[in-house]
């Protein structure tokens, strides 16, 4: 049998790494996929095909699919998980920040998978969208992000249908809160965003909070990497995994409390009980 490919987006850290990382030892090819240079001689130097790509430029994702169609063999993987997390009030940020959250963690993966559909075609290949269970249950000061991955939700369900025909499965994963970067990189973007003029200055330290939540005891990446991986390998691949920290309780907790009482609980956990 011939070797199989994966191609995974974001792989500069975190959840695209360590996917790079077991994808390769069960003996993948792995396309890894990055924006900046030191990141791909990275890639590189541990043995990945490494090729540059932001995800939102959409020459580079016609580039990308150039590529792996000169090199032949198909694509039996396809990972989308490159993406980032908007915090803050959804008013301060306004359309832009919606904007160009939904450019990076919807669009593009729309864009990606549509740009390989013959080479996934051909393999009868598996594309795996990850989301977060913060499409599912909405927290404050996470609009924009919230909004991005319940749109993730909806479109894998979408495409699990529409690519049926083709002998292309489609699987989501919904992390809960995983060690990665994540944290960091959503705590500079709210930083970026809090500002004195803004009417929810006095509340700052919610925001700060939410852009935090994510590494309140969080799974390490490696273990997300494993049990992805072991649920890619099954004949018949689940519709949905969840993993980490919170990936159960909270979507249940969505499901089960009365939305007014979720309402009122978010609110007093990120400040938002009083008046101003």
């Amino acid at each position: 049998m011939s070797q199989p490919i994966a191609l995974i987006t974001g792989c500069s850290s975190g959840i695209g790494r360590a996917l790079a990382e077991q994808c390769q030892a069960a003996g993948y090819r792995v396309w890894a996929t990055a924006r900046k240079a030191e990141d791909l001689e990275a890639l590189q130097a541990a043995g990945f095909d490494a090729l540059q790509l932001d995800v939102n430029d959409a020459a580079a994702i016609e580039r990308l699919a150039e590529r792996l169609t000169e090199n032949g063999g198909g694509l039996d993987l396809l990972i989308n998980n490159a993406g980032y997390g908007a915090m803050g009030p959804l008013l301060d940020g306004g359309a832009e920040a919606l904007r160009q959250q939904f450019e990076t963690n919807v669009f593009s993966m729309v864009a990606v998978t549509r740009a390989l559909f013959a080479l996934l075609r051909q393999s009868k290949g598996l594309v795996v969208n990850i989301g977060s269970v913060s499409g599912v249950l909405v927290t404050p000061f996470a609009g924009a992000y919230c909004a991005s991955k319940a749109a993730v939700h909806a479109l894998s369900d979408a495409l699990r249908m529409e690519l049926a025909p083709f002998g292309i499965r489609v699987m989501e994963v919904q992390p809960g809160a995983i060690a990665t970067h994540f944290a960091a990189n959503a705590s500079r973007e709210a930083e970026l965003l809090i500002a004195e003029d803004s009417p929810w200055w006095p509340l700052r330290e919610g925001i700060r909070a939410r852009a935090n939540a994510s590494q309140e005891q969080p799974t390490p990446a490696l273990h997300l990497a494993r049990c992805l991986l072991a649920a890619v390998q099954q004949s018949n691949p689940p519709r949905l995994l969840r993993v980490g920290n919170g990936s159960r309780v909270l979507p249940l907790l969505g499901a089960l409390v009365p939305k007014a009482l979720m309402d009122k609980l978010l609110k007093k956990r990120f400040g938002l009980d009083r008046s101003l």
